[in-house]
């Protein structure tokens, strides 16, 4: 007997993720940690302009914006010298900028998201063990009042950080190494006059030209708040054993180390004396630690019915903000392709394609951010644009994944495997003002986008529609899209077949004659395009979602031109892209790609 289909070890912001989107593609889950409340500390503040589309498929991303405060770049300081600032500038199509928020307010965004869903954490429970078969997992687990429970789970996803039981339980490496530095962080508001809204980074140089004096510092909601981190003082980095050696066993130093004396405001306010831009007096102190910071990659993010995602499967140096932002990628990839699979919808290896995807951006982040941490983001060979938008991580992609489909050849625009542009300038008839496509894709699972650049192209969308629908049993979602100029005109009497009839009926005319017509040599109509939109149907005569790619900003975003078909997968990556959209050669090149993922 199951007692549930996915187990979570662990409730920050990756497992919390994963419990939400589990709910919401309709999967049963329990969230269990250890710890009775979440804890105070504004540990992972960035959060990337990616992680904001991701809640915004969630449909939470609203909670988190009112939440948040905008990170609009850095001030750069060297040896008392002003280098400058960093602003940092994504394209306009990208919808969400970066931003700040402390780890703690993450957590409450996501823990009330889920609690939506009739889903609560489970504190003060530890996993102690488990088994797995053929069929689910057996864990055990402490709960709060000290008494043992047994749970019966198909999936164990283990979230539960550097020091990760799961991992552990499961035997896997985590190879890797410490930084020598000891750091210290602390939550405090200052009084300068720099900018609001910029990060603050002071570096001083000894005689051998390495770094030997550090202050950076992260803005944080509220006026004059910074999370800020500094180099330890000796008689703080002498006090205790490094973090990771106290109490875990495993050698891994990384994370906060609270069993050591905590920094006091005179220690923050000794380094701002040295290195502030200008004469600041640090106040209001929230809390304070000292960290160590490693860097290690797990050999595999899975081991039959048991994951790992997270801090679990990948810790580096916090450059960038990467960390946390890609926990949650993990969760938000592994999450829908368990809830496929509890439904028994799944192909039967469409789980091996979580580590297949996830492992090789897990390792590529951990290179870069040690990387950047001995250079700086600054040494980076790319542009300024690209290392702007992979810090965003909006360059994220699975183009050899085994789950989409491969990409063409010297094509432009998205391919197989890409993240899902937005765009905006998207009309029908109900909405007063345009939407944006994510818009559209908010709190859906596949959703398959049929490009239309004529009327007459109505009919095969319905037909490509009707054909998705029917193979995976209703869990595809098509909307259409066409061109600014589709609905001015029909052409009459030259359209064949289903396409013309459905073409006809989806402008509002049941008799068909406007597309119909009397044969070859007809003029052509001018059609409202609002009807066009408004009344398009598939081929089963059922209503077909439809806009007016009215100021062309999809066909630009996705680089076509005539009429395509892009499969959205519930992560926002695309899973297939097929053109022309002639039937029934699209339904077939879409029935293979889906055959990866679905049981067709």
């Amino acid at each position: 007997m199951v007692d549930t289909d996915v187990l979570i070890v662990g409730a920050g912001p990756v497992g919390l993720t994963a419990a939400a989107e589990l709910r919401r593609h309709g999967a049963h889950c329990r969230i269990v940690d250890r710890l009775p409340a979440r804890l105070p500390y504004a540990k992972a503040v960035g959060i990337q302009p990616r992680t904001l589309e991701i809640w915004d498929r969630m449909g939470m991303v609203r909670e988190a914006l009112d939440a948040a405060v905008p990170m609009r770049g850095q001030l750069l300081y060297s040896d008392g010298a002003d280098q400058g600032r960093i602003d940092f500038r994504l394209p306009p199509e990208v919808p969400y900028g970066f931003a700040a928020l402390p780890q703690y307010e993450t957590e409450r965004v996501l823990e009330e998201h889920l609690a939506r869903f009739g889903t609560g954490i489970e504190r003060g429970t530890e996993l102690v063990s488990f088994k797995q078969d053929t069929d689910g997992v057996l864990s055990r687990m402490v709960t709060v009042d000290g008494g043992e429970e047994e749970v019966r789970s198909r999936f164990l996803v283990g979230c539960d950080g550097a020091h990760s039981v799961v991992r552990k339980t499961l035997g896997l490496s985590f190879e890797g190494a410490a930084f020598p530095e000891e750091y210290m962080l602390a939550d405090v508001e200052v009084d300068w006059g720099l900018p609001p809204g910029y990060g603050v980074r002071v570096m001083h140089h000894g005689d051998d030209g390495a770094v030997d004096d550090l202050l950076v510092c992260i803005p944080l909601p509220g006026r004059g708040r910074y999370r800020m981190s500094m180099m330890v003082p000796p008689e703080l980095s002498a006090a205790r054993k490094p973090a990771g050696e106290q109490g875990t066993g495993d050698g891994v130093a990384h994370g906060l180390d609270t069993g050591r004396r905590a920094p006091g405001i005179e220690h923050i306010q000794a380094v701002l004396d040295r290195l502030s831009p200008e004469p600041t007096t640090a106040s209001a102190m929230r809390w304070s630690s000292v960290f160590r910071i490693s860097h290690r990659l797990v050999d595999k993010y899975a081991d039959g019915r048991v994951f790992i995602a997270g801090d679990a499967a990948h810790i580096h140096p916090p450059t960038g903000a990467q960390g946390m932002n890609t926990g949650i990628q993990d969760a938000c990839n592994l999450a829908w392709k368990l809830a496929l699979t509890v439904r028994g919808a799944a192909h039967p290896h469409l789980l091996d394609s979580y580590d297949a995807e996830r492992r090789p951006i897990g390792e590529e982040v951990v290179g870069r951010t040690v990387r950047h941490a001995s250079e700086g983001v600054q040494a980076d060979p790319d542009d300024f644009t690209t290392v702007m938008l992979r810090e965003a991580q909006l360059l994220v992609a699975y183009p050899d994944s085994p789950i989409v489909g491969r990409g063409t050849p010297g094509l432009e625009g998205p391919g197989p495997g890409d993240r899902a542009p937005d765009c905006g300038g998207l009309t029908g008839g109900i909405s007063a003002v345009p939407l944006r496509l994510y818009d559209l894709l908010r709190d859906r699972g596949h959703v398959l986008l049929l490009h239309a650049d004529s009327a007459d192209v109505l009919g095969a969308c319905g037909e490509v529609a009707s054909g998705i629908r029917h193979l995976t049993d209703g869990q595809t979602t098509a909307l259409v899209l066409l061109a600014p100029d589709a609905g001015t005109q029909a052409a009459t009497g030259t359209a064949t077949g289903t396409a013309t009839g459905t073409a006809a009926e989806s402008m509002g005319n049941g008799s068909g004659n406007a597309a119909a017509g009397s044969g070859a040599g007809d003029t052509a109509e001018v059609v409202d395009h609002a009807e066009v939109v408004d009344y398009a149907t598939d081929a089963d005569g059922r209503h077909l979602p439809a806009f007016l790619d009215s100021r062309g900003e999809f066909a630009r975003a996705y680089r076509t031109t005539g009429p395509a078909a892009f499969l959205v997968r519930p992560d926002g990556h695309l899973g297939a892209r097929v053109a022309p959209l002639a039937v029934p050669g699209a339904v077939a090149a879409l029935s293979e790609e889906l055959a990866r993922v679905f049981r067709l």
